[in-house]
């Protein structure tokens, strides 16, 4: 069976795909797995996504939306002249991974969508309106620290015996998720959880529980990018103040070309920070060659990181356990490269957590990798999107899953007809014959 495992996330989105032959691989756009979870609307109406929507964002800012996932609960989103539902936003991105999946492997018979353990019913609805309208077959719903959990041991081979736990903690581009996932051979969703908490996911068919999950909506690679280019104009904007806020502050179309170079260059030297401990990088406009190291990256943003490990702290407790009772702590999205990231759990927690090189593709990969019990998509079919307020965007059309059409109820019996409906012709034949006998006797008198 051909399977594609989509990972949406804030900033990028992710997909795994697995072939008849059971093998998995990542999708590649633009060479590589990264797609930008971006989308840009064009004047004429039309959505382009990822790397064309920052390129057209460079010139024309104001149809861009840089992080759809975080509008999940808006409704809609204003793009230029028009308002655009969230559905169609994120159907635009999931279009775009679906027509590589296809072009891959012929064809998809299986979808599984990833999402936050905290994320409702509500927001689970969205993301299943936006498979639909992206022309994806029905998808299975599965929580990212339950994908985790999946890669953690089918992948890595690592051993999460039956009632014991995995930390997982995820750091992405733009926020920071922690869960603490329990291995239940019963498969019970019950089993530890408070029957009056809302049941934010499933569990696998080897029994992945969610016990307890937490985030921090505003922490990510985003804020570790603003905090370096920040410190970059601490110590460059005295000298060259009107460059620099040109810099920043864009006002025509070469100065926000700049700036997006400035941004892309000082993402990349932070994620080289993770491997060395030095980059450089340019500043657009005032011909510097900017000096940066790992110990300037980790004190910007030490306080940042420190955040997450509490975070992770408090729900290791409010799964009821301790970082003694787990079985690990694996690490993640993007940002948990950083090295970092790991010591302060090392350091605060006392466990060495599990890092991979390339942790941005764990949750797609590992979305394939659970059972078909961790649908937790709502019963039945989805609503359709809302339609647009502005008709001048055009709904993505809607392919409902329901049957085509409906047993027809019996018509009820008709009322009885009244008396006069159904006697009254005779009556009045009867009358005239009786006229018209009438009227012969009466001339034949008058004869007489």
């Amino acid at each position: 069976m051909r399977a594609l495992g989509i990972d949406f996330g804030t900033s990028n989105t992710v997909a795994v795909v697995r072939g008849g032959d059971g093998r998995t691989r990542p999708l590649l756009f633009d060479g590589t797995p990264l797609l930008p979870s971006a989308v840009y609307r064009e004047p004429d109406g039309r959505l382009a996504v990822g790397h064309d929507a920052h390129r057209r964002a460079r010139v024309d800012p104001a149809g861009f939306e840089p992080h759809p996932k975080r509008r999940v609960d808006d409704g809609t989103v204003l793009l230029r002249d028009a308002e655009v539902p969230v559905p169609q936003l994120i159907a635009a991105v999931l279009r775009h991974v679906a027509v590589e999946a296809r072009r891959q492997l012929g064809g998809v018979d299986e979808v599984r969508l990833s999402h936050p353990a905290s994320w409702g019913q509500r927001r689970r609805a969205v993301l299943v309106q936006a498979a639909y309208a992206a022309g994806l077959p029905q998808p299975t719903l599965v929580a990212e620290p339950v994908a985790a959990a999946a890669y953690y041991t089918a992948v890595l081979g690592a051993a999460l015996p039956p009632g014991r736990a995995l930390a997982v903690y995820d750091l992405g581009g733009g926020t920071f998720d922690a869960a603490v996932v329990r291995r239940d051979p019963t498969g019970s969703e019950a089993a530890g959880r408070d029957p009056a908490r809302p049941r934010a996911t499933g569990s696998d068919a080897a029994g992945f529980v969610v016990l307890a999950e937490q985030g921090l909506t505003e922490v990510g690679g985003l804020e570790f990018d603003q905090a370096l280019v920040e410190h970059l104009g601490r110590a460059y904007s005295p000298n060259r103040t009107v460059m620099w806020n040109g810099l920043v502050a864009p006002a025509d179309t070469g100065s926000r070309r700049a700036r997006a170079l400035l941004y892309d260059d000082v993402r990349a030297a932070k994620e080289t920070l993770s491997r060395t401990a030095s980059a450089d990088v340019h500043l657009p406009a005032l011909d510097v060659a900017a000096h940066l190291t790992r110990d300037e990256l980790e004190s910007l943003i030490h306080g940042h990181l420190s955040r997450t490990v509490d975070c992770l702290a408090r729900t290791v407790a409010a799964a009821g356990l301790t970082p003694a009772d787990l079985v690990g702590v694996f690490l993640v999205g993007g940002s948990s490269r950083i090295p970092l990231a790991a010591r302060l759990i090392h350091t605060q927690l006392g466990v060495a957590p599990t890092t991979l090189e390339q942790p941005e593709t764990v949750v797609a990969d590992g979305v394939l990798r659970t059972g078909g019990a961790a649908r937790t998509a709502p019963t039945g079919p989805p609503a359709p999107p809302p339609a647009p307020r502005s008709p001048a965007v055009a709904p993505v059309p809607y392919q409902s899953p329901l049957p085509a059409s409906y047993p027809v109820p019996a018509a009820s019996a008709a009322p009885a007809r009244p008396w006069y409906d159904e006697y009254g012709p005779v009556l009045v034949t009867v009358l005239a014959a009786l006229v018209g006998v009438a009227g012969v006797v009466l001339v034949a008198l008058l004869l007489v």
